[in-house]
């Protein structure tokens, strides 16, 4: 992890200062989905396809020099190829007071969004919910506004590398976007933890004396209040062992219910556990989609014969499954097996997309059909997803299968399929 200079980020500064990073040819920058934001508000943003090239091509070359964060605003100077260093400025709102305030009502709200920020993740909904009550917490078209003392007036390449460097900041570290909005993490901290432990306060008008009848009469029929829910456990229990001296009735497979059941128990903590997070009830699975969620608890040989037959596919083609599952779940699986035509609107955003992703000199052949696009004679092919995402595949012993978790940046993911492809 980059490490940080001359600033404590704990100590309720409102600076913090990050060495550079080193080159890193052929990886992506962005791998959570708050990163990923970041940089479409950039790409949305800026006017010139090219520089956004030219900015991705600096910062892969290791040409950002170290980054200062502050409210409203990230520095850093930027090498051109002839080592020229230009000052480089991104400068973001910050957010007002009361804007402040609304934000941390909604952060205190939940339990789980709170621990969600001190294990360094951004969650979805404490994002959603802000924007509920009016606070943008990541930037969306026009929000990045760009300086630079090459004078250009758009984002040229040195405002765009340096934002993509901040997108490697903001994946190890999102209290970085929030203290660009205008918050030190040691202040916040203390804000979240004054809400939480500080009592209502009590109106004057509440202290009456009595209880109207009317009111009492109407309120009669009003349950108390629901206990506070158990504690959670740490894991799943332990299903009793099926292994006795009386044999099983016929059709009965002793191995395969208790996998079944040790797999029941794993998925119901699992869903307590996003209940108490205040996460949402997930969809119903097909049967296909459930045998693939059995068999990522490693079933027996046996039990997953019946897993792979009982969802209609062989032993190769359910491991594949299950691959999928682990980089995206149903959306992951959906890429693997559904091939789906790309037309209109969507293709001509592929291709510029395809387009924008490398420099003419760098792209690879590409041959596309359906949403899936090959490069032939490597074994690296590109899929295209409903949202917009690119996932990475291997083609393995005749059959192709999944590579690596999806990136908006075809060539981030093109690059995660040529890692993965087997050495020697």
């Amino acid at each position: 992890m980059n490490t940080y200079d001359e600033t404590d980020p704990y100590d309720g500064t409102t600076e913090r200062t990050f060495a550079a990073f080193p080159p890193a040819q052929g990886r992506g920058f962005a791998q959570t989905w708050w990163g990923q934001a970041w940089l479409k508000a950039l790409e949305d943003t800026a006017l010139d396809s090219q520089q956004v090239k030219t900015g991705r091509r600096l910062a892969r070359a290791g040409a950002v020099g170290a980054v200062s964060v502050r409210p409203g605003r990230i520095t850093a100077v930027v090498q051109d190829r002839d080592r020229t260093p230009h000052r480089a400025d991104v400068l973001l709102e910050e957010l007002s007071g009361e804007q402040w305030d609304r934000f941390l009502e909604t952060a205190v709200e939940r339990a789980g969004h709170i621990a969600a920020l001190l294990d360094r993740e951004m969650p979805p909904h404490l994002v959603e919910d802000a924007a509920a009550a009016g606070v943008e917490l990541l930037p969306g078209l026009g929000d990045l506004e760009p300086r630079c003392d090459c004078g250009a007036w758009d984002h040229c390449g040195h405002t765009t590398a340096l934002c993509y460097q901040v997108a490697r900041l903001l994946d190890q570290d999102p209290f970085v976007l929030l203290l660009m909005r205008g918050r030190a993490e040691r202040a916040l901290l203390d804000d979240l933890q004054a809400r939480t432990a500080a009592p209502a306060p009590v109106e004057a008008s509440d202290l009456r004396e009595g209880v109207d009848a009317a009111e009492a009469f109407v309120a009669g029929g009003i349950l108390p209040p629901l206990p506070e829910p158990p504690e959670l456990p740490e894991g799943p229990g332990t299903p009793p062992s099926l292994d006795t001296e009386t044999p099983p009735p016929p059709g009965v497979d002793p191995a395969a219910l208790e996998f079944l059941a040790a797999r029941t128990a794993a998925e119901a903590h699992r869903l307590l556990l996003e209940a108490r997070r205040g996460q949402g009830s997930p969809e119903e699975l097909t049967l296909g989609q459930d045998a693939v969620r059995l068999a990522l608890g490693d079933p027996g040989p046996a039990v997953a014969e019946r897993l792979a037959a009982g969802s209609g596919r062989d032993m190769e083609g359910l491991a594949a499954a299950v691959r999928a599952w682990r980089y995206g779940g149903v959306a992951a699986l959906s890429v693997l097996e559904e091939e789906r035509a790309v037309v209109g609107e969507e293709l001509a955003r592929a291709r510029a997309v395809l387009d924008a992703a490398w420099d003419d000199d760098e792209r690879p052949p590409l041959t596309a059909r359906g949403d899936r696009w090959t490069v032939p004679g490597t074994g690296s092919q590109l899929r295209l997803g409903r949202d917009g995402r690119w996932w990475p595949y291997r083609e393995e012993r005749g059959r192709w299968v999944p590579a690596g978790a999806p990136a908006h940046d075809p060539a981030t993911a093109l690059a995660s399929a040529e890692e993965a492809a087997p050495t020697g």
